[in-house]
């Protein structure tokens, strides 16, 4: 018999996947990951000197996870794949690096919207044993892959729609203000000022 905790120790076990495009880009161009994120060095010291907005590549991945979930909807993957890196359990596991703290709780948010947005997951079905957990977590990685995916495309389209959206101090900001308060415009805002 399984539980919602011991479904939770084997998510945090896995490492999602991502479409290799939002690392490489496409001919000389660097994809998103390697574009606001230090993918694949995590965060240091020089991350602001590089002009990076995200440290570790999980951050920009975490971000276009809830820019998924908050447009409310997923796109499947497609193409070459690749992981990023890390298991769940260890993002944002930082030894206080730059003065950040540790953001464990985060891993907490995703883990309780997957369960509630994987409407094939029945937990009864899981409590009773007649679900194996393996093919619960896969359900519930699928649905966080395919929410990412769907974050990573909403920015490229931003970015292919307004080329310095994302460069701006408030880029990201703005793109989750707009899902969340669809009446928020940071233009009429700084215009009132």
């Amino acid at each position: 018999m399984e539980s919602l905790e011991s479904l939770y120790d084997i998510w945090v076990t896995r490492n999602p996947k991502f479409e290799v495009y939002f690392r490489d880009g496409e001919e000389s161009k660097d994809g998103l990951l390697k574009k606001f994120s230090d993918f694949g060095t995590g965060a240091s010291e020089w991350m602001e000197a590089k002009g990076k907005t995200f440290g570790a590549g999980y951050e920009l991945y975490i971000y276009a996870f809830f820019l998924g979930l908050y447009y409310g909807k997923k796109k499947p993957l497609k193409g070459k794949t690749d992981v990023l890196g890390h298991p769940i359990k260890y993002w944002g596991n930082l030894e206080n690096k730059k003065g950040r703290k540790e953001y464990s709780i985060i891993r907490e948010y995703i883990f309780a919207a997957l369960v509630a947005k994987t409407e094939e997951l029945d937990l009864i079905k899981l409590e009773k044993g007649d679900l194996v957990a393996e093919d619960a977590v896969r359900m519930l990685i699928d649905n966080m892959e395919e929410y990412a995916n769907k974050g990573f495309y909403l920015m490229k389209e931003k970015l292919d729609e307004i080329p310095d959206f994302l460069f701006k101090n408030t880029g990201f900001l703005d793109m989750i203000l707009d899902l969340v308060q669809p009446s928020y415009s940071h233009d009429e805002e700084i215009e009132e000022l």
